[in-house]
């Protein structure tokens, strides 16, 4: 089953069990806000724990703590078409949400209920609000009507303006343990547990993002980019050759395994424990080369510049991809030089 398919069930996945049986105790006590601002890494299930919320929240007959199954209610939200639960996300992924896209949640949350229940409104990623929609959508925070669930979906609180946070419940979800994350993983893809401990690491131990690693190729990108690294270091191929082909890609993403691999060189030429201090693997032969040369400062400097590079994409700086990468892939070229 694919990471994507995952985003799209109600399911509460093992390490959010805690989180659901709080706000289920808040329903129970009648205490639950009307806006919650769910936070969170990447792949922990955010978006398949909203959607379980908001099921069982629509359900006219709950029972122990999950929807009955058999009433209109679940009967429309198995069919996934429940006139009374809107998704509002970008039209395109990587796109910002945009103030009309409000305006169409404006019509739906100040509307009767259909199923005579609650009205519920899934944003995700809710940091892909520009200012405009973000704006916007305070006064439906503020006044939402009555029987109205909104649950803000982010994993980058910090692009959150501070007035929709304050207007929100904050749930933070705790990261998945990581003995817990293996067996699931190794579960869901049917492989050793070795395998999946290996695909959590490359994956920041975010469960959904190792199921994306080993389905949507992004192992494969992944090792485009080592090859193009060591191609790099070897003379194999030239510094502009490299980031003409990587610039395209997701910079986030590449440029977070860069970071991860320049801490793996950072402990091992700290410690000079070329055993333990690695934890990727599939770069070892490349990383322990480079960390027996890199000089101290170039390998801290060389971090900075790609957690700066790494912000500049995630806050939509809008930075000249092509020359970010030469700019990086140079300062990586003189490392052990």
């Amino acid at each position: 089953m694919s990471s994507e398919i995952w985003q799209n069930k109600p399911l509460v996945l093992p390490w959010l069990k805690e989180r659901w049986g709080y706000l289920l105790e808040l329903q129970a006590q009648q205490r639950l806000p009307h806006a919650l601002l769910i936070n969170g890494p990447q792949g922990l299930g955010k978006a398949c724990f909203a959607l379980a919320l908001a099921n069982y929240m629509l359900c006219r007959s709950p029972q122990n703590g999950e929807p009955c199954g058999h009433c209109r209610s679940c009967e429309l939200n198995n069919s996934g078409g429940h006139p009374d639960l809107f998704f509002l996300e970008p039209d395109e992924a990587g796109k910002p949400i945009k103030i009309d896209q409000i305006r169409e949640l404006t019509e739906f949350i100040y509307s009767t209920a259909q199923q005579g229940g609650y009205r519920i409104v899934i944003i995700d990623p809710a940091d892909s609000m520009n200012i405009n929609a973000a704006n916007a959508l305070l006064k439906m925070l503020e006044e939402p009507g009555e029987d109205t669930l909104l649950m803000l979906l982010t994993h980058k609180l910090g692009q959150m303006l501070p007035t929709i946070k304050s207007r929100c419940q904050r749930v933070d979800m705790p990261p998945a343990p990581e003995e817990i994350a293996a067996q699931w993983v190794a579960t869901q893809l049917e492989c050793d547990t070795e395998e999946a401990e290996q695909l959590l690491t490359i994956a920041h131990h975010s469960p959904l993002q190792a199921l994306a690693y080993k389905q949507d190729d992004l192992l494969g990108l992944r090792a485009k980019v080592l090859k193009g690294l060591a191609d790099i270091l070897k003379g194999r191929q030239t510094v502009l050759e490299i980031a003409q082909q990587l610039h395209k890609e997701d910079l986030e993403l590449v440029l977070g395994w860069l970071y991860s691999w320049l801490v793996d060189i950072a402990r091992t030429a700290g410690t000079g424990d070329e055993e333990s201090a690695l934890r990727h693997s599939d770069a070892r032969n490349m990383l322990l080369a480079v960390a027996r040369k890199a000089g101290t400062r170039k390998l801290y400097t060389l971090a900075d510049q790609v957690q700066e590079a790494r912000r500049d994409i995630m806050f939509r700086r809008n930075p000249n991809k092509q020359l970010l990468m030469e700019k990086i892939l140079f300062e990586w070229y003189s490392l052990p030089r």
